[in-house]
Parts: C-alpha cells; sequence; structure tokens
C-alpha cells in the first residue's frame, strides 16, 4: 500500500490546527480570569508597558524558532486586541443588566443572512452571553422601529465609511428617535464580484448591488459600460437574487464571505476604491448603559446651534477648553427648517468625566438644542508601540 507524502503532511498540520484552537481557547478563559480579577480590584484594563515587553520577550522567542518578527507580532497583537475587548466585555456586563430576555439577543439588522450588516451583528455579540436571534429588516428605519417597539432588543446599523464616507440616512434617522448608542464596530469589508456559476467578468451584463457598495466600488466598475445595474436593498439581497442563475451573465457585488455562505463563486475580489476599506456601525438599544471607568469610552450628542456668525466655532472652542478631543464632526440638514443644520458630535471619553460633563453642560447653555445619543465602549484596540529591529 503506497502512501502520499502531501496528505501526511496535511493531516499533520490540521492536527496542529486543532492544538492551537484548543490553545487559543484555553488563553481566553485565563483572560478573562484576569478580567475578573481587575474588577474585583478596580484595575485597569490595559497594561501597555507589559504588553510591550511581552511582544519583545514573544519576538525575540520566535527568532530561536525561525518565525519573522512581523509574523509573530501581527498574531500576537490581534490574540491581545481580542483579549482586550472581551475583557471590557465582561466588565461592561457586571455594570449593567443585557437587555435580552431568557438568554437571547434579538438584533435587528439590514438585509439577510450573509450581508454585511449579519457579519457585523455576529462579531459584536460573539463577546457577549446569550444566545443570538439575528433579525433580518428591509430598511434602516424598520431596524429602528423594532426597537423602538420592543420587538427587538437591539439595532446595529452602518454610519460610516472609509470609502463612500458618511451613510446620510442613519445620521438623518437619530434626529428623530430616542433611542441610545451602546456599542460600536468596525467591519473590515471586501467587496467581490460574484456568480452562481463559474464565469468571467466579460461575460456579465446585469450587476446586482446595494447602492453603497456600488458607489465604493466606482472606480472598478467604470469599465462596465454596457451592464445593466440593479439596486438592492442589502448585499444579502443581491446574492439571492443570483443564486438560481445558470447564464453566467448575472452577478452581484458582496462580500467574498457572504458568498460563501450562498454557495456563489468568486470573479473578482478587493473591488473598493480604497484598499483598506472599512464600516463602522453603530448599536443601538433602548435604555443608555453607564461605560466602567476602566473602559475606553466614546460619547456621541446632536446639537444646533445659533443662526450666528463663529456660533460653530464657540461651541468647538469649548470642547478645547475642557481638553475634550473631538473625532468627528457632521452637518444634516434639519427637517422642516430650510438652510438650519444639526451637527452630531462624536469625542472620546466617558460622559461621566468631569471635563466631559462640564464641556456638555457649557454647550446646553451656549446652543440652541443639544441631546446626548450614547456613551458606548469604543471599539478601537491600539497596538502597543513597538519598532521592530531591520
Amino acid at each position: 500500500m503506497t502512501t502520499n507524502p502531501l496528505s501526511d503532511i496535511r493531516t499533520q498540520i490540521s492536527q496542529l490546527d486543532s492544538e492551537l484552537l484548543t490553545i487559543l481557547s484555553k488563553r481566553r478563559m485565563l483572560a478573562k480570569s484576569v478580567a475578573e480579577q481587575k474588577i474585583e480590584n478596580n484595575k485597569p484594563i490595559r497594561d501597555l508597558q507589559r504588553e510591550e515587553q511581552m511582544l519583545v520577550d514573544l519576538i525575540n522567542r520566535g527568532k530561536d524558532m525561525q518565525l519573522d518578527a512581523y509574523f509573530v507580532k501581527q498574531v500576537f497583537q490581534t490574540i491581545i486586541e481580542d483579549s482586550v475587548l472581551h475583557q471590557q466585555a465582561l466588565l461592561q456586563q457586571h455594570l449593567n443588566l443585557p437587555a435580552g430576555e431568557n438568554g437571547v439577543n434579538r438584533v435587528a439588522y439590514l438585509g439577510s443572512h450573509g450581508s454585511y450588516s449579519n457579519l457585523a451583528c455576529h462579531r459584536y455579540f460573539s463577546r457577549f452571553p446569550g444566545q443570538l436571534k439575528a433579525m433580518g429588516c428591509s430598511s434602516f428605519l424598520e431596524i429602528i422601529e423594532k426597537v423602538e417597539h420592543k420587538h427587538a432588543d437591539y439595532g446595529i446599523l452602518p454610519i460610516e465609511n472609509t470609502s463612500s464616507g458618511s451613510i446620510n440616512d442613519v445620521y438623518d434617522l437619530l434626529q428623530h428617535t430616542d433611542l441610545s448608542i451602546v456599542g460600536e464596530i468596525t467591519q473590515p469589508i471586501n467587496h467581490c464580484m460574484v456568480s452562481a456559476v463559474p464565469t468571467s467578468m466579460d461575460k456579465i451584463t446585469k450587476l446586482y448591488a446595494h447602492p453603497q457598495v456600488y458607489a465604493q466600488c466606482s472606480h472598478f466598475l467604470a469599465q462596465f459600460d454596457g451592464v445593466e445595474i440593479e439596486h438592492c436593498e442589502a448585499s444579502s439581497a443581491a446574492f439571492e437574487a443570483i443564486q438560481n442563475d445558470t447564464t453566467g451573465t448575472v452577478a452581484a457585488l458582496g462580500s467574498g464571505e457572504g458568498a460563501r455562505l450562498y454557495g456563489l463563486n468568486i470573479i473578482a475580489e478587493a473591488l473598493a476604491n480604497q484598499k483598506k476599506n472599512y464600516s463602522r456601525f453603530i448599536v443601538l438599544a433602548n435604555q443608555a448603559i453607564s461605560v466602567a471607568p476602566q473602559v475606553p469610552a466614546k460619547s456621541t450628542w446632536i446639537m444646533s446651534t445659533e443662526q450666528k456668525p463663529g456660533a460653530l466655532v464657540d461651541a468647538l472652542l469649548i470642547l478645547k477648553s475642557h481638553n475634550v478631543n473631538m473625532c468627528k464632526l457632521e452637518s444634516r440638514p434639519i427637517t422642516g427648517n430650510p438652510w438650519e443644520e444639526m451637527f452630531y458630535v462624536d469625542v472620546e471619553g466617558n460622559i461621566r468625566d468631569n471635563n466631559l460633563e462640564n464641556a456638555i453642560e457649557e454647550l446646553r447653555a451656549s446652543t440652541r438644542f443639544l441631546k446626548v445619543l450614547g456613551c458606548y465602549p469604543t471599539e478601537d484596540v491600539p497596538p502597543a508601540k513597538l519598532t521592530l529591529e531591520s
């Protein structure tokens, strides 16, 4: 009986991969125990100095095993990020009662199985206890209404993209809801052209895509002058529209991960105008949450200023005087008030911090309207600074 050396090697690799998964699971459980100790002793989640020294030690040990320093750094920074986010989630669970009932988190999102919103939903709630019941919706308004009417505990909506910018429809809806932002997540975006049967780009005569996805791939799509474009409510709807095609002449745009769930073929990938393409999602709930002091926080509010020269500048100077770092400023028209703007402000900081609390109180006194939309843990986990020797 002859043996296949390649098959034997692949079997060994599969066994090692299984062992790696077991080790990663054990490490995550230990990180949970660390978080419980930090909660009990009121210690910060991160120790950047320790993280840096740990990375240096691992890189040096890796060199002795013929492992590239950049590879070791990338792997363990990903592991550290996962650990930090899970510890933050555990800390938040101790501080806030979960919105879900009977151990179930009902989450409304745009589209259906395989949409970008669906993928972000699963990533975000994977860190929280309880069963996830994902509820697909056909519009942003439907998502908000499901949460407002308590048919869902949470809603997850895209708010901005690094390629196409802000999602204006979502900003406009936030003006008119009493829901609170309780979380955020940044989802990496990999737009692909996919088909139900193997084909090539030159055979495509019709393309299904969500308008945002289409806009984000405009440079690539400029070559398809004669192709009919059909806009869909979500990338998952585009997948569903083509999944029974047998001609090889229709295609859809969406994530490669989502396309594989539908058994579709990837014709081309990495199609966005910006190769590093990310979408930021916000999580909404009926009740605001408290953010633990150990957890990096972001706060968001909307405000309108007096209709006079320098009013917005005066408001921003208040933030500067209280040492508040603004990370986003977005303006949108006020419905029913022509030429008047509502400003959306994201800042770094916990709304319970004295400097931010004082800044908001001063802003309330100097603006026509101010409404806090939420204070929530930030998903940004900056890596420990480490310069690798060449």
